[in-house]
Formats: structure tokens, C-alpha cells, sequence
């Protein structure tokens, strides 16, 4: 059964798209039917590199900021009760990446 990627171009685009992935170094992309999960470029605050929106309600999302190496994963932050509207601004106080010029 092949996965639904609706949700996690959605969450894309709601971040500012190709402009999002210019500005923060985003990549490695894995969506999920309810989620997108990705790794953002060095220099971000508390040394956060990985980052999991997550949709958890009609328009409210969960972000999960996380620092990974090798093997291990540690979660730095965690945000509940997005909305969409709200994504580049949590995104960025957390991260201290600006998502546009």
C-alpha cells in the first residue's frame, strides 16, 4: 500500500516551500501519511538537526525538534497545538534559522 504524501507536501508548503529548503539547508525528506520529518542544515540553536511536524488534528500540529547522531536521538523540544499560520514562527524561535528573506 504505497503511503499518502498529501499531508507531508501540504506541511511543505505551509513552511515556504522551495524557499524553506534554501534558507535552513532542509533535506532528507520523509513523509508519512500524517507527517514530515527532515534534517536541517548546521548551526541551529541547542544543536537541533532533525525536525518532525506532525499532523494532529484538522489544522493543529505537534513539532518535534531534535539533535541525532549515530545512533542516538535526543529530543530538545517539543511544540503541541500548531496551526498552520503558526509554522515558520515556532520554527524559527526554536531553531533561531530565519525561513525567508
Amino acid at each position: 500500500m504505497a503511503t499518502d504524501m498529501r499531508v507531508s507536501r501540504t506541511i511543505l508548503q505551509q513552511l515556504g516551500g522551495n524557499k524553506f529548503i534554501a534558507m535552513t539547508g532542509a533535506k532528507s525528506f520523509v513523509g508519512s501519511n500524517d507527517s514530515l520529518m527532515f534534517s536541517i542544515g548546521g548551526g541551529a540553536n541547542k544543536g537541533i538537526n532533525k525536525v518532525r511536524i506532525t499532523l494532529t488534528a484538522l489544522d493543529l500540529y505537534t513539532i518535534e525538534f531534535m539533535k541525532m547522531r549515530k545512533l542516538e536521538c535526543l529530543l530538545i523540544d517539543t511544540t503541541n497545538g500548531v496551526y498552520a499560520d503558526q509554522l515558520t514562527a515556532v520554527f524559527e524561535s526554536v531553531t533561531g534559522f530565519k525561513t525567508k528573506l
